[in-house]
């Protein structure tokens, strides 16, 4: 649809197009936040897998000395009696907009919920990894969903600010300048015309 070139249709143009600017600034700002925060957590995830990976190589070594010295039957008897852990809570912070996930960490020492008469220590050991596991397993949980979350909302910020900076900020700076030029060319008829008035006078 064409616009009529009227200088109160400029008026609304020249606003609608430095809001559009500020609205590209603040994306462009919303997504260099949002990349620097996603960076850090990229590393830290990294670094945390790693340790999961030796932790439950080492957990399961244990488990299988144990097995083989007191029998899978005997372990499997013990493992039982641990209760399972039902304690995250998750909680939300906001980054950007961003709901990331706070998973409740779990500070509290291993407790020993069988007897000592029939395990032994590669036992004990095995159920220590395991915890450190479920640890770090809790923290790479909440990493994860963070590194997504922030990964979907880039892209998201990313599709706005081009299409501002690509489609409504081209538009608007085109339909600034056709008012505009019509409005010149207004003004130089209209200024052609009283010269010609006059000269007839």
């Amino acid at each position: 649809m064409a616009v009529i070139p009227t200088k109160n249709n400029l008026i609304n143009a020249r606003r609608s197009l430095a809001l559009a600017n500020v609205g590209y600034d603040l994306m462009d700002r919303k997504r260099n936040i949002l990349i620097r925060e996603i960076t850090g957590l990229i590393d830290r995830a990294r670094e945390v897998q790693s340790r999961i990976d030796d932790t439950f190589a080492q957990a399961y070594e244990s488990l299988q000395a144990a097995n083989i010295t007191l029998g899978i039957d005997a372990a499997n008897a013990i493992a039982g009696s641990v209760p399972v852990d039902d304690t995250i809570a998750v909680r939300y912070r906001s980054v950007m907009g961003v709901e990331i996930p706070l998973l409740s960490k779990d500070d509290s020492k291993p407790q020993l919920y069988y007897g000592f008469a029939g395990s032994n220590s590669m036992l004990d050991e095995a159920y220590i990894r395991f915890i450190e596991a479920k640890k770090l397993a809790r923290e790479l949980a909440e990493l994860e969903t963070t590194i997504y979350r922030l990964a979907y909302a880039i892209k998201k910020t990313q599709k706005r600010a081009n299409a501002l900076s690509n489609i409504i900020i081209p538009n608007i700076t085109g339909t600034v300048k056709f008012i505009t030029d019509a409005l010149e060319e207004k003004d130089r008829e209209e200024f052609v015309r009283l010269k010609v008035i006059k000269a007839q006078k």
